[in-house]
């Protein structure tokens, strides 16, 4: 088995059924919204799907892939999961296991300005790893933020039939692009709908709600370092020590473009003593 279901259908380059606003805030790592739209997709799948989790197979639950530092969907999975468990608590049922797709590269390109073609060209150079025998005879459910040009749906289907892996396979998106007219950049048309500059991301790091995803790591450690030198003196030291840290953890501080920031972020730590 291998379904697809969505929340919001984009039709229009200007008419949409969910909120710009808040979908540009949980790109960037305000995860109060992250919890609302879980929250809705939980309640329309179930509306339209509850069949499909009237199964003894074991569930899980699995994000867009990353390597160290979650992506935003990641969020979105986790509270999408707690839904869902409380779901088949009342049941009686037992609850899912939250799992991934191991990526092993990153890139500095910003893939909501990207086509089809080129989004799944960039992408095939990297590198993924699924336990196959884990996900054997499961019921796994992929979940996405949004579906603009299906790469992502595409490159999983891909690692799945490379590694044989025999399950069902459910792909959940919060948005799905229903018009193929429309030019493939609108998702950065919804991704900087609110957040534009660096101000208005020091604003979201400011949110008790806030916490790092890969995109707006990739962000700041790709500022000017004027930019850069804003952001540091508006958001504090503690957001700072976790970036450089992030940083670390997904092999950014091998990428060149972002060398001079993660510089800085490593003199900071020095002259605290750290």
């Amino acid at each position: 088995m291998n379904r697809r279901y969505s929340l919001h259908h984009i039709h229009s380059a200007d008419e949409f059924t969910f909120s710009p606003t808040e979908y540009s805030y949980f790109k960037y790592g305000d995860k109060s919204y992250a919890e609302k739209f879980a929250k809705e997709l939980f309640d329309g799948f179930v509306a339209k799907h509850a069949d499909l989790l009237h199964t003894d197979k074991e569930i899980l639950i699995l994000p867009s892939p990353y390597m160290a530092i979650p992506t935003a969907s990641n969020f979105l999975c986790f509270y999408f999961k707690k839904h869902l468990d409380y779901y088949l608590f009342q049941k009686g049922r037992k609850s899912t296991v939250l799992s991934k797709i191991n990526r092993n590269h990153t890139y500095i390109t910003d893939y909501g300005n990207l086509s089809f073609e080129d989004r799944k060209n960039l992408i095939a150079n990297d590198t993924y790893y699924i336990d196959k025998d884990f996900l054997k005879e499961k019921l796994c459910i992929f979940i996405d933020d949004i579906k603009i040009t299906g790469s992502h749906e595409y490159t999983v289907n891909k690692i799945l039939n490379q590694y044989e892996v025999n399950a069902d396979f459910v792909f959940l998106y919060y948005a799905e692009l229903m018009n193929f007219e429309l030019d493939p950049k609108i998702e950065n048309f919804f991704n900087y709908y609110a957040v534009k500059n660096v101000e208005h991301v020091a604003e979201v790091m400011l949110k008790p709600s806030f916490q790092f995803n890969t995109r707006i790591v990739k962000y700041i450690l790709g500022l000017d370092s004027e930019k850069f030198d804003y952001l540091n003196s508006k958001v504090g030291k503690q957001h700072m020590d976790d970036l450089l840290e992030l940083a670390i953890s997904n092999n950014y501080h091998l990428i060149k473009e972002y060398e001079n920031n993660i510089n800085t972020l490593t003199k900071t730590e020095l002259y605290y003593g750290y």
